[in-house]
C-alpha cells in the first residue's frame, strides 16, 4: 500500500526505513522523500512510527496539549490536565 502518493513511496519502504532505525517523520524523509511535498502522509508516517515504537514527533505532542489532536489517532495520548483557558487579545 502506499504512504506517499507524491513519491510513490510504500508501508513497506518506511517500514524498511524504521528498521534501518529511523525514528521520526524528518528521518524517514531524508531517505525516501515521503512527506516532503503535501505532506498528507506524515500522519500515516507517524503512526507506523508508533507501531514500532518510537515516541509521537513534537508537533503531535504540542497538538494534543493543545486539544488539537485527532482523537481517533492512537499514536498521540493527550495529556491528563487540560490545557490552560486562552484569553482573547484586546484592541488598544
Amino acid at each position: 500500500m502506499y504512504v506517499c502518493m507524491c513519491h510513490a513511496v510504500t508501508e513497506a519502504q518506511v517500514k524498511k526505513a524504521i528498521d534501518a532505525g529511523a525514528n521520526t517523520p524528518r528521518q524517514i524523509a531524508k531517505g525516501c522523500k515521503a512527506g516532503t511535498d503535501c505532506g498528507s502522509c506524515v500522519r500515516r508516517i507517524q503512526a507506523l512510527l508508533g507501531e514500532h515504537g518510537a515516541r509521537p514527533c513534537p508537533t503531535a505532542r504540542l497538538a494534543a496539549k493543545l486539544g488539537l489532536a485527532d482523537p481517533e489517532d492512537p499514536s498521540v495520548q493527550a495529556p491528563a490536565a487540560a490545557a490552560a483557558p486562552v484569553t482573547p487579545l484586546r484592541a488598544a
